[in-house]
């Protein structure tokens, strides 16, 4: 499985929301989607260059598996 890289916040948004996460709302730089099944919301700074970390947490909050995350990234 290859690595995660940062990206910026626009193809995060988009993955996201392919991945059936619904916009809610913006909070100044900040994001917020909600996820079906998901415990608490995902949040995506508007950053040029998300850090990894953050992919994870979001994606772990999401329930997406690295697999999943890398065929929608595939298709942007």
């Amino acid at each position: 499985m290859p690595r995660i890289f940062p990206t910026d916040w626009k193809t995060q948004l988009k993955i996201f929301e392919m991945f059936g996460c619904k916009y809610k709302r913006k909070e100044g730089s900040h994001h917020v989607l909600t996820c079906p099944n998901a415990k608490r919301a995902v949040v995506i700074p508007e950053y040029d260059e998300i850090d990894v970390e953050i992919i994870k947490n979001n994606m772990r909050t999401a329930n997406m598996s690295r697999q999943e995350y890398f065929e929608l990234l595939e298709k942007i």
